[in-house]
């Protein structure tokens, strides 16, 4: 019987299920089963490698289904529309039927045949729920855009937290299932959902494990847009944490109004006595607004069950 296999003979229930998106990779679809495959065999975990063809232009979704009579632990899923990375991930890890998710690309660019490694530790310690992929460099389109803007983004976002992040928005990481089903509502459809995966671990102090990994120029065209996927990813950081803890957000820019207001108080008094201009009236107000808006947040956030 494979390591972590439920009893109950080869219809048992898997102890991982890999998530692999799968849109327009016909020309190296079947190479990423065959190394998933064969890095999972060969680790003696039980598992499942779920593909979900996100409505492909190409011949991916046909490969795909040549493929799984050969590759006895692949199930292929096919969408009737593009839903999106995320939606993919999404529906992959409800249906999954593993205590272990690994999410993941087809485009050769993760090390895929570490994937062992990521389920070994979490195998190995109960005390961490998500283990991911952080990558060495930076690789692909727009290069000199991406690396500065993933930078600030990734300080924003370790600012928020309080924990350091040495990469947001790897696509290669495992999981366990039960602790990430309360967030899966929160994915949104496109790249940004391994950046919420990550944010909700850790604002719900699930502790995360990073492991450095080498990553590859991808195959095939690019499906990241630069300037609508990295406004999404900003706007994604700034939502989640709003989400779990407003205050972090709000909070700061509340004081800033309050202080430069009360400072241009002080100073309106020295030069005109008993005389309160709009402008300060206006710093002085809205920083009550943000303020109290922050305790609102801070209110319903502490109220709402279940997350």
């Amino acid at each position: 019987m494979p390591l972590n296999e439920e009893p109950g003979g080869p219809e048992s229930a898997p102890y991982v299920t890999i998530v692999l998106p799968c849109f327009n990779e016909q020309d190296h679809v079947v190479k990423e089963v065959e190394r998933v495959c064969a890095a999972m065999d060969a680790s003696h975990h039980s598992y499942e490698l779920l593909a979900v063809d996100d409505a492909s232009t190409d011949d991916t979704l046909a490969l795909l289904r040549e493929a799984e009579p050969l590759f006895p632990r692949l199930r292929v899923l096919a969408f009737g529309h593009n839903g999106g990375a995320g939606t993919v991930r999404r529906i992959g890890t409800r249906r999954a039927r593993g205590r272990i998710v690994v999410w993941t690309d087809a485009d050769m660019t993760y090390p895929n045949e570490r994937i062992p490694e990521l389920v070994d530790l979490l195998a190995a310690n109960p005390d961490i729920d998500q283990v991911v992929g952080a990558r060495t460099q930076e690789s692909g389109t727009h290069r000199l855009l991406r690396v500065p803007m993933k930078w600030l983004i990734r300080k924003l976002a370790e600012r928020l937290t309080n924990t350091r992040i040495p990469d947001l928005n790897s696509g290669l990481r495992a999981f366990r299932r039960e602790v990430s089903l309360p967030y899966l509502r929160l994915l949104p459809p496109g790249f940004s959902c391994v950046t919420t995966i990550t944010l909700a671990f850790l604002s719900n102090q699930h502790l995360v494990h990073y492991i450095p990994i080498d990553y590859a120029k991808r195959s095939g065209t690019s499906k990241f847009h630069f300037v609508r996927d990295a406004y999404r990813y900003l706007l994604q950081v700034l939502r989640m944490v709003m989400y779990f803890n407003p205050l972090k957000v709000l909070m700061p820019l509340a004081l800033w109004l309050l202080g430069i207001g009360a400072a241009k108080f002080v100073f309106d008094q020295v030069r005109a006595p008993l005389y309160i201009p709009n402008n300060t009236i206006m710093l002085l107000t809205s920083g009550l607004i943000v303020a109290t808006m922050a305790l609102l947040a801070d209110l319903i956030v502490r109220s709402r069950g279940g997350d």
